[in-house]
């Protein structure tokens, strides 16, 4: 098991995915450290062509703090203790910066399901960083934030996707109806 361990998304909805994810990563060190990319999609939006997501208000709804606050009690809701991890900014898009927010002995855990995360491997190998692929999946990679926030947007069915303490966050602070008008004003 390794001390330091690095996981990082846009987290635009924490979803069950994404906790497979986190957790997988957690089980393999003591620290896990939740990097938040786009923590401002002004200051850190996306660069790369491949980065569809990373640019627009209605892809990314949610703020850092209220991300940061989501995945916080989903992570506690499960069982992770709270002196076992961290989130904190993960400017992918601007990869000089990375080594302010997370140390560089670190593990850094990814999984692998598309064009843009080959990217983003190559980018975190590019700086020598020690990177361990968790998931390689082709296809069908399950539910993403994008289909949970459309699922919203319509008023259909969506909690199944996410964590409870996740739908929980999102209905208690508005998100859903932000998304809903945020999905209809930019249609």
């Amino acid at each position: 098991m390794v001390e330091t361990g690095v996981v990082f998304g846009r987290f635009q909805i924490f979803h069950l995915k994404q906790m497979e994810y986190v957790l997988a990563a957690k089980m393999r060190c003591n620290r896990l450290l939740i990097g938040i990319t786009h923590s401002d999609i002004v200051a850190f939006a996306a660069t790369s062509s491949l980065d569809e997501h990373g640019t627009t208000r209605r892809d990314n709804p949610m703020t850092y703090f209220e991300r940061g606050e989501m995945i916080r009690g989903a992570l506690l809701d499960f069982g992770i203790k709270r002196k076992e991890f961290e989130i904190v900014p993960f400017p992918i898009s601007q990869p000089d910066l990375i080594a302010q927010y997370v140390p560089r002995d670190a593990v850094y855990y990814m999984s692998i399901c598309s064009d843009w995360d080959e990217e983003k491997y190559q980018i975190l190998q590019g700086l020598g960083l020690d990177v361990e692929v968790l998931f390689r999946r082709t296809g069908e990679k399950g539910v993403s934030g994008t289909q949970i926030r459309r699922l919203i947007a319509k008023n259909q069915p969506w909690h199944q996707h996410v964590p409870k303490a996740v739908a929980e966050y999102v209905e208690t602070h508005g998100i859903d109806a932000r998304i809903r008008e945020l999905h209809y004003r930019l249609e």
